[in-house]
């Protein structure tokens, strides 16, 4: 038998429209009557019509998040570990979540995103690994659609999102590799188009010059994030006559990547070759050796996104955050406040040691 707001009300001995009003979370009713409420629709088994609470408040109560990966299935622990904190902070806030994968910069990319939009399949969308010139940020201010970014881009409008600091990150784990004496030092980068490879990069470029080393463009190596790729970009830098004595990648995957093919060569990691990363996925932490890295709090990251996404659809004020920049807020721009750029962190393991001649 199916429970109805008129039986709860009934057992409670309140009227249906409190019982509605408390489920549904008004403030106007008192905590204790909203709690005694809630536990009784929990002891009857009831259900709410999902179906008309979302024509009534006119909401999916749903967030989208479509992964930019080749193929059905992503092997990439940063996505997964993304995925997590999404996922479980939307439940908190009783939000369902959409997720699918498209190919990046495809039209069947951008066919789910108008679907999304159009259709009114959810209330707001996350957009990870963001691009120079990104299409679905643009598609999305345009349409007024509700969204937080992880990543910033270049097209010049204000938006709201949370970054990493790559720039200063790579400069991190480049300075730690040159003060260990590394003088040749390689750099696994990611696809042009992302716009933390242009400021990963920038970092590289500038921590070299600061050290009075020269950038190499036989030591750049692009790649595409996956561990195969860093595999094969590590294959192209250890032939080279002289090879480098460290390795910087632009994730973590590569990194390990690297490791395996030096490995393959019979190169000791940490000693007659050292590695670097970026992320902090769990798998750099029980690599062999461990990996020196650049941290991020991808799950917090996660959870933080997708609160600020939260919060703009039911229109409360941003959460706590810092302020990324310092220019003057001007009509029409996204408050600075909802523009965090998160400090990162150096961690050093084993996969990093001073060059074999520096004995």
């Amino acid at each position: 038998m199916t429970v109805t707001l008129k039986d709860i009300a009934k057992q409670v001995g309140l009227s249906v429209t409190t019982v509605s009003r408390a489920l549904a979370g008004y403030d106007d009713v008192a905590e204790g009557t909203r709690q005694r409420v809630r536990a009784a629709a929990k002891e009857m088994g009831y259900y709410p019509n999902i179906t008309a609470r979302h024509l009534q408040k006119q909401r999916t109560d749903t967030l989208a998040f479509v992964i930019p990966t080749h193929g059905p299935r992503f092997s990439d622990p940063f996505f997964s570990e993304l995925l997590a904190g999404i996922g479980n902070e939307a439940g908190r806030h009783h939000f369902d979540l959409l997720v699918s994968t498209q190919p990046p910069d495809s039209e069947d990319e951008r066919e789910t995103y108008r679907r999304i939009v159009h259709g009114r399949r959810a209330d707001g969308v996350l957009v990870v690994r963001t691009r120079q010139n990104d299409e679905r940020i643009r598609f999305l201010s345009e349409q007024g659609f509700p969204f937080v970014a992880f990543g910033r881009s270049d097209l010049g409008s204000s938006f709201p999102y949370v970054d990493e600091d790559s720039y200063t990150g790579t400069r991190l784990i480049t300075q730690h590799m040159a003060d260990l004496g590394h003088r040749r030092i390689g750099f696994v980068s990611a696809p042009a188009g992302l716009m933390f490879c242009q400021l990963r990069l920038a970092g590289y470029r500038d921590t070299l010059q600061a050290n009075g080393l020269e950038p190499d463009r036989a030591l750049i190596i692009g790649g595409d994030l996956t561990q195969r790729g860093g595999f094969e970009a590590a294959q192209t830098l250890l032939a080279l006559d002289p090879r480098p004595t460290a390795i910087i990648a632009c994730n973590d995957l590569m990194a390990l990547g690297a490791m395996s093919a030096a490995q393959n060569l019979g190169l000791i990691i940490g000693q007659d070759l050292s590695v670097g990363g970026f992320d902090d996925i769990p798998l750099a932490e029980h690599a062999h050796p461990p990996l020196t890295t650049v941290r991020q709090p991808i799950y917090e990251i996660g959870q933080r996104i997708t609160r600020m996404l939260v919060q703009l659809i039911q229109g409360q004020p941003a959460p706590e955050t810092r302020q990324d920049t310092r220019r003057s807020r001007k009509a029409g721009e996204v408050a600075a406040e909802t523009q965090v750029i998160l400090t990162p962190q150096l961690i050093i393991r084993g996969s990093s040691g001073p060059p074999p001649d520096s004995g």
